[in-house]
This record gives C-alpha cells, structure tokens and sequence, in this order.
C-alpha cells in the first residue's frame, strides 16, 4: 500500500479519536530507520506516522550538502515506495520547524506537494508542523493561519504548537524557559481553536510539562488534566464535535499511565525519537564490543569482514527500533487497530 492519501490520513485520525488510541510518530534519519518503523508498524498491524525533523532531514542530505528541505524530500520520496510493500496505512509528517525555518524547510516542502499533485500524485506528505511556540499567541496565531491556508489548499494538515515543550531537540533548547510556559491554558486552547477551525483540519501540540530528552522516572511533571480541561473550554463553547485532535511531544520515559490517560483527552499521535534512538543503537554497540577483534584491525591483523560490514549492525539496529515501536504501539492501543483496506 503506498503512502496514506490525505483522505485516508484524516480517516485514521477519525478512527484514532473515535477509538480512544494514538498513534506512534517516529522520527527517521535514514532508509534503514525508515525500513524498522515500517516493519514494526506492519507487525503490530497497525497504521502510524513516520515524521522528519529539520535535523534529520539535513543529515539525509548528506553531510556534505546539510539541506533539510532536501533531506526531507529524499526520505518521503523512500518512504512512499518502501510503504508499497506493506498493508497498513502510513501517514508522513515533519516535526518542529521554527518561524526562522518556514522558508527554508517548509514552503520548500509544500513547493514539491504542489508539483506532485501537477504530476496527479499525492502531496509529499500528509502533515507538517509548525512551531511558533517562541512567538507570542497572536503572533503565532497568525503565523499559524497564514500557514494552514497554505497546507488546507494542498489536502494538508497543519500541527501547531502553543505553549513550549521543554528539554532540547535537534538543536532547538527551550531548557531554560519558565515553568509556566511548560503548560497550555484553556484560554489558549480556545483561542487556537477559534483562529485555525474555520480554515483547515490542524493537529495542535498543547503542552502539559512535556519534556523533549531522556529522563529519570519521576523527573518530568507531567499536568495531563490540561488536556481535559483545555479540550473542556473548547467544547463547551462550541460543542462536542469540537474536540481537538491532540499530539504528545516529549512522551519518551512518560508513565503508561500518564500515556493512557492522554488518550482518555484527545490525544491521536505521540512523537517518539529517544527512545528508539537508543533502541536502534544499543544492538550496535553489543554488535561492537562482542567481536572487537572482528571490527578492527588490531596489531596488523585484517579484522573479520563479516563483523565490520556496515549491514551486519545496522540490521540489528533496524531490529531493535522495531521492537521498541511495537512496544509503542501497545502503549498507545494502535495495536491490531489498522483501517487498511476500510478507508
């Protein structure tokens, strides 16, 4: 099955909301990382979203050419052809991009959508985020707008953020901000609400302590009756069909049970890229420290061929991210959950 079609995308959000789970959303650097989410989406029979950060997508450029933009796009044009192979659904996204990078990352990205549907193709991808979370609300907000109306006329959704996810991600360090801004209000969630509804279907990253990085249990305090109560301020006043569909950032390390209890809130799609970071490289080190002898060359000596290509390892990475995802996807209840072949 190729990539979802953007009536399949919103398809699966329906369903995700409607059924009380979420999807998983991995961030990917390179085919292979691509190749493990897939396997594991398709293990777990489940549909789920594979994403690009501005990062990952200038790493894929190639550290001799460092364009994100074009990254990116070499890593969905990937994934729209290996998904081919599978029988779920797959829906693709970008994570993060900042106001100082909507030129050179996202209006690129909507350029090569644009040119795709010329070609009677689907767009690139199904999803791209905005985070204007620096700004303040009505600057945001109208970035925000500006932006949606742009995706809205290419079949795209648009995720936004208010409120600022903590820690540090691809570079961006919002480590040092003031607790308070850590956490949405209602007032936020309605405003957000009210100026992106009338335009186009969004997903909205709300914050409730969430925290970008690898923690310790108890270090993150996570508030996920925010959720509750902003999604509460909403349909309140406009009704129950006005429930938000809601993303977790910042969810590696979170308790289940602060996870689950997102999905009782409206939470559709949970970002996940530290932990499968360390699940795709701790097999590798195994790899490495059982046949050291193997993958170098010591005292003169030609090593083992067999051990230090590159393919006997990464294997074992691309295993290992796939058995997190799957973990991810009982976590997150999308296990056994695919709508392939009804939508």
């Amino acid at each position: 099955m190729p990539i979802a079609t953007p009536a399949q995308y919103r398809a699966m959000l329906d369903a995700a909301q409607k059924g009380g789970y979420a999807y998983p959303a991995i961030n990917v650097t390179s085919v292979i990382t691509i190749n493990g989410a897939l396997r594991a989406f398709a293990e777990a029979k489940s549909d789920g979203i594979i994403q690009v950060s501005t990062g990952g997508g200038e790493f894929a450029s190639g550290t001799a050419v460092k364009d994100a933009a074009f990254g990116a796009i070499v890593l969905a044009e990937a994934a729209h052809l290996l998904a081919e192979k599978y029988d779920v659904l797959i829906g693709l996204h970008t994570d993060h991009c900042q106001p100082k990078k909507v030129d050179s990352f996202l209006r690129p990205l909507l350029a090569a959508s644009k040119k795709r549907i010329a070609e009677g193709k689907g767009p690139l991808f199904q999803s791209h985020m905005l985070d204007a979370s620096e700004l303040p609300l009505a600057e945001n907000l109208a970035l925000s707008k500006a932006l949606l109306k742009e995706c809205a006329d290419l079949d795209i959704i648009l995720e936004v953020e208010a409120g600022v996810v903590g820690g540090e991600e691809d570079g961006h360090d919002t480590s040092g901000v003031p607790a308070e801004k850590l956490y949405t209000t209602p007032e936020d969630m309605v405003a957000v609400y009210e100026a992106l509804q009338p335009i186009g279907r969004f997903l909205f990253a709300a914050t409730f302590g969430n925290v970008h990085g690898a923690y310790k249990p108890g270090a993150v305090k996570l508030k996920p009756t925010i959720l509750r109560d902003g999604q509460k301020a909403v349909t309140d006043k406009h009704g129950a069909a006005a429930e938000m569909d809601l993303v977790f950032h910042g969810g590696s390390g979170s308790a289940l049970s602060e996870i689950r209890e997102t999905l009782d809130y409206g939470v559709v799609k949970m970002n996940i890229d530290t932990d499968t970071q360390y699940a795709f490289t701790r097999p590798i080190v195994t790899h490495m420290c059982q046949n050291i002898e193997g993958v170098l060359k010591i005292d003169g000596e030609v090593g083992d061929k067999k051990t230090y290509d590159p393919r006997s390892y990464l294997k074992k990475g691309e295993l290992g991210l796939c058995e997190r995802m799957k973990t991810a996807c009982d976590d997150l209840k999308s296990t056994g959950q695919t709508i392939f072949g009804k939508a």
